[in-house]
């Protein structure tokens, strides 16, 4: 029997033991010699004195299998560590941390060779997953990023760029049975962009992709030099382009472009990425509290007095949390609280009792049903809705003309009782129906990727809309689609006429910029009543900003000026759905780095965009999700203690802000759900205000940390510095300091919206 089967033999047969034991395996220090099993006391001094580096082999109380160097309590140094399901590590460690070079393989067969980071594979490696599949390349965080070279099972094989674990950016993949390859761009694991796809025949198609077909401009040329010429689509209504035969007598004389994607390009599927059961990173390790817990064990109850626990004989440790685990000691909250309010008084520390999430509450909105006043008007909405979305209309090109952003560009469609040649019977009053700027709307839809049909599902389904049960501040009502993807906001004519005067803006912004936080818009329309008053309701659809998988727990309105900034509710009322304001806000933002950077770039192309527009009182909604909530709703603090200089040198890997990103990383695909501002993995560190300073924006940071995911972009962008606005400055500039009002010029409110924002969102360093 060899060594590493005696190791399993026996680290099973103390799993046995330990069930049979449970005062030593309470109290034994940290795991069982192999060769003696000492007593309790002797045990605990043994390990007390042992802090210098030695080799150890052990048996963890809870059935893993260490061997190799050990440190003050954790693997440090070259070791190997195999778990009860079948696991194993061999390679470098630090700090009970998997860093360097090493090699992990899963029960299924698969197995990664290469760099680790904090318990990633990071850096270079070699995967061979149990499929057959093998990549060698760049890793960072699990995922493969950077160049790399993949073999498929079925013998085809891809080289070029990798992004959160899928081709992405310049590559080359070759299949096997066919020969045929394809040279050029890549986005979220398919091919997409410009790019050049060559058959073994020598047939070959140069120019623009999406989702894997030809989409666009792009040419097909035969061998014989035959070749058609075009605006490529999978729809045959779209396909435009000409077909120019060579002067060879066999030449075909016609040939149809939709071969290319029934016929050629049937063999063409790019194979899956594989998906990891478990990470490197998800595995933890059996380890007792290090030496440097002994002064962690106090913690503040939930009334914010300090107790005492006491240390279970054993915990999992994360791999890529080290030693640092823990709740914030009693002392560095005290601290906190001095260094915010200069006291430390019983009011400060209140302030500091535990966080909990709100009762989940009601769902926003009630149901327009038969009997409600506005049941009309959204049997008209959704009527009109349907016309105009299902409405045939040019092919959508991306480029459009001048005229399409016209003011002028309007249509009127009336909607009789008993229908029309466009238009269905219905049992409503006669109304009329206006499309603004339809070619745009639908262009931005498709820019949007919104699927027609579950547009109009969304909004003209069977289930009613719900409106909400008071109007915003602006006197605007508003309206969400059953499945909260959609919201309909009433509007008045100037704000409509604030937006088609800046459409054009818009529309090259967000075509401009993925990644914009400015509100989307999906449509702009009217309706008009018939009757003695003839009323227009005219309103826009956007999209909702909190549609997200994650309930969201706080949400914010900030805008960055303090005069009537805060929730005029007791505590008590303030439940997930209430908006909060700019002086109820007690977070600092922290975004990973990369992030960080793209959030500050693209607030200050959308605060230009802004300005240039002369728009003002826009604001910033922030949505926010708690990773880690208790079963009694209070929201578990993570850890809030800074990385020790020699910790900072050896972790050049990143370092995520919540534990169970692992989650994201398991499926590569969900990855293209994060973006930013939506989904995205973030921390925040409380703050408090000083008692001696009311409008206090920002408050002072306590050093106390959550994990979150963040939901957040900007809205209210249809309000014009007009002659109001200025009226309403110059009243309030009489009354109040002119920087604590929202009404300002939208040069001033750009560069305060943006100071403030800054100093709220910082990088997570």
């Amino acid at each position: 029997m060899s060594k590493e089967q005696s190791g399993v033999i026996k680290a099973w047969e103390a799993t046995i033991r330990k069930t049979q034991a449970a005062k030593k395996r309470a109290n034994s220090i940290f795991g069982i010699s192999l060769a003696h099993i000492p007593d309790d006391d002797h045990a605990a001094s043994s390990s007390a004195a042992r802090t210098e580096c030695y080799y150890a082999e052990k048996v963890l109380p809870n059935g893993d299998y260490y061997s190799g160097q050990w440190y003050d309590n954790f693997p440090n140094g070259r070791g190997k560590y195999l778990w009860t399901d079948g696991c194993m590590y061999v390679g470098e460690w630090y700090k009970g941390k998997t860093m360097g070079r090493g090699r992990f393989s899963w029960p299924s067969g698969a197995t990664y060779e290469g760099e680790f980071k904090s318990g990633y594979m990071d850096g270079t490696g070699t995967y061979s997953a149990a499929n057959g599949d093998i990549y060698r390349g760049q890793w960072v965080m699990n995922l493969k990023h950077g160049h790399g070279i993949k073999h498929f099972a079925n013998g085809d094989w891809y080289e070029g760029d990798w992004r959160r674990g899928l081709q992405e950016g310049q590559g080359k993949y070759q299949w096997k049975t066919t020969s045929n390859y394809y040279v050029g761009e890549w986005k979220n694991g398919n091919i997409c962009g410009k790019g050049t796809f060559m058959w073994e025949n020598g047939n070959r198609y140069d120019g623009q992709w999406e989702d894997g077909v030809p989409k666009g401009n792009g040419t097909f040329t035969f061998p014989d030099g035959s070749f058609y010429v075009g605006n490529w689509s999978k729809d045959p209504t779209e396909q435009n382009g000409s077909y120019y035969p060579s002067a060879s007598p066999s030449a075909q004389l016609e040939w149809d472009p939709q071969d290319v994607y029934n016929v050629y390009l049937a063999d063409a599927q790019v194979c899956p990425c594989e998906k990891v059961a478990v990470l490197p990173s998800q595995k933890k390790l059996a380890v007792w509290n290090s030496s440097k817990h002994s002064e962690k064990a106090r913690r503040l109850s939930v009334d914010g007095r300090v107790s005492v626990g006491v240390e279970r004989a054993f915990e999992r440790m994360n791999m890529w949390d080290g030693d640092d685990q823990g709740a914030s000691s009693a002392a560095a909250a005290a601290a906190a609280l001095g260094s915010a309010d200069g006291s430390g008084s019983g009011a400060s520390l209140n302030k500091m009792l535990p966080m909990r999430v709100p009762k989940a509450a009601k769902r926003q909105g009630d149901a327009i049903c038969k009997g409600h006043k506005n049941y009309e008007l959204m049997l008209n909405l959704q009527l009109g809705i349907r016309h105009s979305v299902g409405r045939p209309g040019p092919a959508a090109s991306l480029d459009l003309k001048a005229s399409a952003f016209d003011p002028k560009e309007k249509v009127w469609t009336r909607f009789p009782p008993e229908g029309s040649k466009h238009t269905p019977p219905h049992n409503c009053s006669e109304f009329k129906w206006k499309d603004y700027c339809p070619l745009v709307f639908r262009s931005l839809r498709k820019l949007f990727k919104v699927d027609a049909a579950d547009y109009m599902l969304s909004i003209c389904g069977d289930n009613a809309l719900r409106e909400l049960s008071s109007p915003g501040k602006s006197g605007s009502f508003f309206y969400l689609t059953h499945d909260d993807r959609y919201m309909i906001k009433t509007m008045k004519k100037a704000e409509v006429k604030v937006l088609i005067r800046m459409l054009a803006a818009y529309y090259n912004h967000v075509r401009a910029f993925d990644n914009t936080l400015v509100i989307r818009f999906y449509g702009l329309h009217c309706v008009k009543l018939t009757g003695p008053a003839q009323r227009k309701v005219r309103f826009i659809i956007m999209g909702n900003l909190f549609v997200s998988e994650y309930a969201i727990h706080r949400r914010f309105d900030l805008k960055g000026s303090s005069l009537g900034r805060i929730t005029d509710k007791p505590e008590s009322e303030i439940d997930a759905n209430t908006i909060l304001k700019d002086l109820d806000l007690n977070f600092i933002f922290k975004l990973q780095k990369a992030w960080f950077q793209e959030f500050c770039r693209q607030v200050d192309r959308d605060c230009e965009l802004l300005e240039q527009e002369r728009i003002m009182d826009y604001s910033l909604l922030v949505g926010i999700h708690f990773r880690d909530v208790a079963s009694n709703r209070e929201i578990i603090p993570t850890k809030s203690e800074p990385p020790t200089p020699a910790e900072v040198e050896r972790e050049e890997g990143p370092r995520l802000s919540k534990a169970d990103m692992d989650q994201l990383l398991l499926d590569p695909t969900k990855w293209a759900r994060i973006r930013l501002g939506m989904n995205m993995p973030a921390r925040v560190e409380r703050t408090v205000r000083r008692n001696d300073c009311e409008l206090q924006l920002v408050g002072e940071p306590t050093g106390e940390f959550y994990d979150v995911i963040m939901t957040f972009g900007i809205i209210d962008i249809l309000q014009d510095y007009d002659i109001s606005k200025k009226l309403e400055h110059a009243y309030k500039s009489i009354q109040y300091d002119p920087t604590s009002i929202s009404a300002v010029d939208p040069k001033q409110y750009s560069r305060r919206f943006r100071d403030f924002i800054f100093r709220i969102f910082a990088e997570d360093s």
